[in-house]
């Protein structure tokens, strides 16, 4: 018998938006060369891997061309197979053992609300090309533990950048995140996400990038409670709500794909 996989669009109530995410359900651990191979065979921005582990799962998470500590858009998808699966019941919280720790997802309405925490930047000075791979000037530019966070004066100006990919994968970071505040109706930021040098161009909509932003716009705003969208080609929207040290980030998933990997 194959091992089950799926492939779920996180962030989005309609197929073919929001960011398509594969899940394999693992019945025992395998090698990571071999989760690996699966995931540039995906090549899917993210391919998460989940295994039972006592009473939750122990969830690993590959692009293409490397493992990532932190993904919240596969953990999306992950808990949104679990429940869909009928592996978990409609009102039990999933628990996953990863890199960044223990995770949490639980169902809210319509929504599956993620259980992150909190990665807040600090201001930085840009490093070597960076700025001219963006092809943006910020009005801030800060760090956390995973990437540059640039400020930008507009809407615009973030929906406008075209990045030299080549240029920026030389820059020592997992990725980059612009943002500025949102003039799109219902919105309070926008935000785009680049990651060449983790085999991921442009990720169409970013969970864990909103354990930064979330933190970032509250402070200036003067609100814990936030509507994001994430302005890639496909797009994708989500709630943030800050609670101290962690983040609770709200979205929604659809399976386009179900199937077996044969080998």
């Amino acid at each position: 018998m194959g091992i089950r996989a799926f492939k779920v669009d996180s962030f989005t109530a309609e197929p073919f938006a929001g960011n398509p995410a594969g899940v394999c359900l693992l019945p025992e651990p395998r090698p990571e060369r071999w989760m690996q191979a699966v995931a540039r065979e995906m090549n899917l921005s993210e391919t998460a891997f989940l295994v039972r582990e006592g009473a939750g799962f122990r969830l690993r998470w590959f692009t293409p061309a490397v493992e990532v500590a932190l993904c919240g858009h596969a953990t999306l998808a992950a808990a949104h197979v679990l429940w869909e699966a009928g592996i978990l019941a409609p009102g039990e919280v999933a628990c996953f053992a990863t890199k960044s720790g223990e995770l949490r997802a639980a169902r809210r309405g319509e929504l599956i609300e993620l259980d992150f925490p909190v990665k807040p930047e600090t201001a930085a000075a840009p490093p070597a090309h960076l700025l001219e791979a963006v092809g943006a000037n910020p009005t801030y530019l800060g760090r956390n533990a995973f990437d540059y966070l640039l400020l930008l004066e507009s809407e615009d100006a973030v929906r406008a950048v075209t990045p030299d990919f080549a240029l920026l994968r030389r820059v020592d970071v997992r990725g980059v995140i612009v943002t500025a505040p949102a003039s799109t109706p219902g919105y309070d930021f926008v935000s785009r996400f680049f990651a060449p040098a983790v085999g991921v161009d442009e990720d169409p909509v970013t969970g864990s990038a909103h354990c930064c932003l979330g933190p970032f716009w509250a402070a200036r705003l003067g609100k814990t409670e936030l509507s994001a969208y994430q302005a890639s080609a496909r797009g994708g929207a989500m709630r943030v709500l800050l609670a101290g040290d962690r983040v609770f980030l709200g979205g929604r998933a659809v399976t386009v794909l179900r199937g077996e990997l044969a080998v």
